[in-house]
């Protein structure tokens, strides 16, 4: 019981946090001051991630902000035309519809679609402890349930779409935010601060009237902004490879089994190929890095294949309780599928690193919003992250329009904290449940193994419940 007790009191803490700093928010408004000195640029995105550069993008294909001049710092040097490489990467994303529609708006899809992804038809998860399991089908959405794809392919997509656009956008490459100075602060002349000013790593500084932050989950914008912000290390490894498969297939399943060290998970990349995502312990994880490829193929095996950890007694309450329900309602049994057999591990493809949650109690301050990981970062087990970061992407897009077009100013306290709410509404939820799951799922303590092995198991009978999960994971 203490990992449920441990989920609620991090949940309720955040809540407390979350509650009490808006509050103060809302009393502290942006004073506007007597400062005549001009801003130079109406937007600065920092960080040139697949997050800010979405940001970026979305704001250089918005009709509303042609005539507006935006700047997107990244601290990377310029690569060049992106060229789509052979061999698969060993970082992807399983990309939501929600996702792709943002994507779609501005181009970004297509260019995807014009290298590679592959879609997830159908999603099995089951637990090591017991034979509970839960599918999803993309019939029950009348859509792909995800896209998988690599983490370069999705950026070169984006940047391609940017350089496409109109010079409403400039990118400032091997440039980052070095500090900053907010409003109300004092300038050199005596006058109270109007603008938000960002003293750049080349020297130069800009004024601008919103920053927004999408400088990852380390973000140097939420910490030097003071932003009060929760950090739970899960003391979990994620370990990331490309992992060959024994003969071709459709591969369109994606394949999840909670292990009591963490979950892993096998996604579709191609018809041989697949991406490994394996949470586990730290000392796992630096053995998992250093076997040979053979002993790696074999531990891999293993984890999805081997019914060490199963419990009895929970087995033996499960088969009963499945021929309950199946007596009570008209479901048919759900057997469980075992995932392709993996022969090989791509050369250089295996990795790790660590595993935390992170989030920032406000998301918004005067002049300053937050995006993607530095708002917010959780565990990866739902494949989530990247989504609720652009899903932070598409609700302040529109929140922006809308300040514009009514001739606000974007920065103005008013139309960011919509933001906020809004996407704090949607991120809590997600983040608690998916904390709790990781809670849940790494304890071998027979009660909770049996209630958790209950629950998958009613809520795999229930469709009209697996029904609402997909679809609340597509928005």
């Amino acid at each position: 019981m203490a990992g449920v007790k441990a989920f609620f009191n991090v949940t309720n803490k955040y809540l407390h946090f979350s509650t009490h700093t808006k509050s103060s928010n809302i009393i502290h408004r942006y004073i506007s001051s007597t400062s005549s000195v001009p801003r130079d640029v109406d937007i600065v995105i920092s960080g040139g991630g697949m997050v800010g550069a979405a940001m970026a993008c979305a704001l250089a294909h918005n009709e509303m902000f042609e005539k507006k001049k935006i700047i997107l710092l990244e601290a990377a040097p310029d690569r060049g035309k992106y060229i789509l490489p052979e061999n698969y990467t060993n970082r992807t994303c399983a990309l939501s519809p929600a996702t792709v529609r943002l994507l779609e708006s501005f181009g970004a899809w297509n260019e995807i679609k014009e290298m590679r992804y592959q879609p997830v038809k159908r999603m099995q998860v089951w637990d090591a402890c017991s034979d509970a399991l839960i599918t999803f089908n993309n019939e029950d959405l009348n859509d792909d349930l995800a896209y998988i794809v690599e983490n370069d392919v999705i950026l070169a997509a984006i940047m391609n779409r940017l350089n496409a656009a109109g010079d409403n956008v400039e990118i400032h490459y091997s440039t980052s935010a070095t500090s900053y100075k907010f409003p109300g602060e004092i300038d050199d002349e005596g006058n109270k601060e109007s603008w938000l000013t960002v003293n750049l790593s080349n020297g130069q500084s800009l004024r601008t009237d919103l920053l927004i932050g999408a400088d990852g989950f380390r973000s140097s914008i939420r910490e030097k902004s003071n932003f009060h912000t929760m950090n739970l290390d899960y003391k979990q490894m994620a370990v990331v490879a490309t992992l060959h498969l024994s003969e071709s297939v459709e591969n369109t399943v994606a394949w999840q089994r909670f292990l009591k060290t963490g979950p892993i998970a096998l996604l579709p990349l191609s018809a041989n190929l697949s991406s490994l995502v394996w949470s586990t312990t730290p000392e796992n994880a630096k053995n998992l890095l250093n076997i040979p490829e053979d002993s790696f193929v074999d531990a891999v095996k293993d984890a999805f294949w081997n019914d060490n950890d199963k419990d009895p007694l929970t087995g033996r309450i499960l088969e009963s309780f499945s021929s309950i329900l199946q007596n009570l309602l008209p479901v048919s049994a759900v057997s469980k599928q075992l995932p392709p057999t993996v022969i090989g591990v791509e050369e250089k493809s295996r990795a790790a690193f660590p595993l935390s949650l992170t989030h920032s109690s406000n998301y918004v301050k005067p002049r300053i919003a937050l995006i993607g990981d530095a708002a917010h970062r959780i565990h990866p087990l739902a494949g989530q992250g990247v989504n609720l970061g652009f899903g932070d992407v598409s609700c302040l897009n529109e929140i922006l329009t809308k300040a514009v077009g009514l001739g606000s100013d974007p920065g103005s306290l008013k139309h960011l904290l919509e933001y906020e709410t809004r996407r704090q509404r949607h991120v809590i939820p997600v983040m608690a449940t998916i904390d709790g799951l990781q809670r849940l799922y790494t304890t071998n303590f027979s009660p909770l193994v049996l209630i958790r092995s209950l629950g998958l198991h009613t809520t795999n009978s229930l469709h009209f419940i697996k029904n609402r999960i997909i679809r609340q994971a597509s928005v």
